[in-house]
């Protein structure tokens, strides 16, 4: 009906993704400090509020132990945000960035909050570029955070809105994989050989390729990737904040492979491919034609099972999240 409002939507982690993605997106440039200042102000008090219930739940544990717990449900977090929540559409992909950069953000709160500061305070917006690597030191990083402030209210005095949405979004896109970790920068390229580039880029060309007719192939490979950016922030906020590193979990029992929610990704990314072979099949066999050609059959085969299987991950998991919820 005309005039009426959207429903807003039943789960506070998405709007929150949602409201962080629409700021952004005025001004891509300014990305790494309206995260800082958003997540301070949204995931600070979740923060304090989440290592106190961590404290009660553990009297007796030692603080290499209560950091321990908050680094692994922090990934664990940020993987199930940027992975499993995204889900097998590129579409979703800018919104589970969001949603995976705030989990991060909230772990990294908790490290800090561990160490004795409070996670609400101003001054963690700066720590937080630090460790994302946008800023060498807290300095530099307050300076950006004050200018970027002054901006924004010249912006809001103006109504100004600058970057089209196509172009801002792809920008936005672009800067999130790179605090995450997913992208390489300038600053890392260096220390990756060029042989080793080529491969993670021909890898994730023949993840999208694939992920365009099996969906779910997608899951896997970007869990993979959010598990190691959330290890490799933990390591800096530790180093940080405690002056030493972090004993990681799992390292130990089998790293990444271990986890069974990753298994179970696999499992369904293998399910999904082997589903699409069988209709190739099928219509192979049957001999199905349109126009007289075989090659309309298997593209609407193809198009029509990726978009039936993401459509149907992504509804389970919605009704598995309200059922939770």
């Amino acid at each position: 009906m005309a005039g009426t409002r959207p429903a807003p939507s039943e789960d506070p982690a998405e709007d929150r993704a949602r409201s962080l993605l629409a700021r952004i997106r005025r001004e891509p440039s300014r990305m790494p400090e309206e995260l800082a200042v958003f997540a301070v102000q949204q995931m600070g008090p979740r923060a304090g509020a989440s290592v106190e219930r961590l404290r009660s739940r553990l009297p007796d544990a030692d603080p290499e132990l209560l950091r321990e717990q908050v680094i692994a449900h922090g990934v664990r977090t940020s993987v199930t945000e940027g992975a499993f929540v995204g889900g097998p559409f590129l579409a979703w992909i800018p919104v589970a960035f969001c949603r995976a950069l705030l989990a991060q953000a909230q772990l990294l709160l908790e490290v800090a909050c561990l160490a004795g500061r409070d996670p609400r305070a101003s001054e963690r917006a700066a720590e937080l570029l630090v460790l994302q690597g946008a800023y060498p030191d807290t300095g530099s990083a307050a300076a950006a955070l004050a200018r970027a402030a002054v901006a924004d209210a010249a912006d809001a005095a103006s109504a100004g809105h600058r970057g089209g949405r196509p172009a801002g979004l792809w920008r936005v896109t672009m800067r999130m994989a790179s605090i995450l970790g997913l992208r390489q920068t300038e600053a890392t390229r260096s220390s990756v050989s060029r042989l080793r580039h080529a491969g993670q880029w021909l890898l994730l060309g023949l993840v999208i390729v694939v992920g365009m007719v099996a969906p779910l192939v997608w899951l896997p490979y970007m869990a993979v990737s959010y598990r190691r950016s959330g290890r490799a922030i933990a390591e800096r906020a530790s180093v940080f904040y405690f002056g030493a590193e972090t004993a990681l979990p799992n390292e130990a029992e089998g790293g990444a492979g271990a986890d069974p929610g990753l298994l179970a990704a696999v499992v369904r990314a293998v399910a999904s491919l082997l589903l699409v072979v069988a209709l190739v099949a099928l219509v192979l066999l049957t001999g199905a034609r349109l126009a007289d050609q075989e090659w309309p059959v298997l593209g609407l085969v193809l198009a029509g099972s990726s978009i039936a299987v993401g459509a149907v991950w992504q509804l389970r998991r919605r009704a598995r999240d309200r059922r939770a919820a």
